[in-house]
């Protein structure tokens, strides 16, 4: 399996929420994580970032924001141009989904947890 770097966006240190779930499965299966939530904490000894941070050699950005909240990253995530960005449920937004694909950002509207649990992230 390749290591895909890996930024979670909209992280929380609360067990219960799936963007918990996801940085410790990915950390769990090898990947490198970076996390930006509302709240500082750690998860799984990633550190949760409460500002954009630089990024370099991002494969995926995977998403826990929902739409009216992403606004606020879409030129941050586009400049760091990963290879794709993961809309998981409840993040769908048809408006950035456009700015994209002009980017040639692949976008995948599925779940991360389900991705990684079926070996296919």
């Amino acid at each position: 399996m390749k290591n895909k770097k890996t930024l979670v966006l909209g992280a929380s240190t609360k067990p219960e929420r799936y963007a918990f779930k996801a940085i410790t499965m990915l950390v769990e299966k090898g990947h490198s994580v970076l996390a930006i939530g509302q709240n500082a904490g750690e998860v799984a000894g990633i550190k949760i970032q409460t500002k954009a941070i630089p990024l370099k050699n991002i494969d995926t950005v995977t998403l826990y924001l929902n739409p009216a909240r992403q606004r606020d990253y879409y030129n941050y995530i586009v400049e760091a141009k990963p290879k794709r960005i993961i809309f998981n449920p409840g993040t769908e937004n048809p408006e950035f989904y456009q700015l994209l694909q002009l980017n040639d950002i692949k976008v995948e509207i599925a779940c991360t947890l389900v991705l990684l649990a079926t070996n296919q992230y």
